[in-house]
């Protein structure tokens, strides 16, 4: 299997100000890695540190190949796909146009998620959240790339909507993208994950091959949910 991201002693944040404490993490060709966490617990800043769009603050890190930092352009023509909650897709424009724009394969885009299809012709202000996120992840995936790094998919969408778009999340890993799914929500992401890392305070607490900590949730709870700063309960 090839290894398309590394990671070790990662330190990453905001300015001087540390979130993510000595993080090793080791992302393979075809594989979705699912990284747990609540709100705070450092899992969109490791996302976005390996994104590009974030200097590292200490540790090493290989993304696609390349060493220390390099923006999130050039990742992106080496192979890298981001998806973030913030639906990064142009509402002005007609879907068929964001699909143009991003220069993606439409009938790849189309063949993962057909949904999208009647509304080619539909400025994409006018579209569903669900539907916007379709987009984005499609934008993503029809470019071909190697390596797919996700963010908080489940975010204000109904449950079939999230399970429709993880399964294009595990489809495209079947298909041999590298996928680094950053959530909250634990039965969603260990359905579609092989392996699995619990982050809580910056920090991995728990990790293991999804089918080994299927039967562990009250430990995965226990590690970053009900002891977690922000009070949130369980999902």
């Amino acid at each position: 299997m090839t290894t398309l991201v590394e990671t070790r002693g990662l330190r990453a944040g905001y300015g001087d100000v540390e979130i993510v404490r000595g993080l090793d993490l080791v992302v393979g060709q075809g594989e979705v890695v699912a990284l747990l966490g609540a709100n705070g617990a450092g899992k969109t800043t490791t996302l976005l540190t390996l994104a590009g769009e974030l200097p590292p603050l200490g540790g090493e890190e290989s993304v696609l190949g390349s060493r220390g930092r390099t923006p999130l352009h050039v990742r992106a023509r080496n192979g890298l796909a981001l998806v973030t909650q913030e639906r990064a897709v142009l509402m002005e424009l007609t879907v068929a146009e964001n699909l143009r724009v991003s220069r993606c394969d439409t009938a790849r885009a189309l063949d993962l998620f057909p949904e999208l299809e009647p509304h080619l012709g539909r400025r994409v202000g006018l579209l569903s959240g669900g539907q916007q996120q379709m987009l984005a992840m499609a934008r993503g995936l029809a470019r071909g790339p190697r390596l797919l790094l996700v963010a908080e998919l489940s975010l204000g969408l109904a449950p079939l909507v999230v399970e429709r778009l993880l399964a294009v999340v595990r489809r495209a890993a079947d298909d041999g993208v590298g996928v680094l799914l950053v959530e909250q929500h634990v039965h969603q992401a260990m359905a579609v994950a092989d392996r699995v890392m619990v982050m809580r305070r910056g920090s991995i607490v728990l990790e293991g091959r999804s089918d080994q900590l299927g039967h562990r949730l009250d430990d995965i709870r226990d590690a970053y949910l009900s002891t977690d700063d922000s009070g949130e309960s369980p999902p």
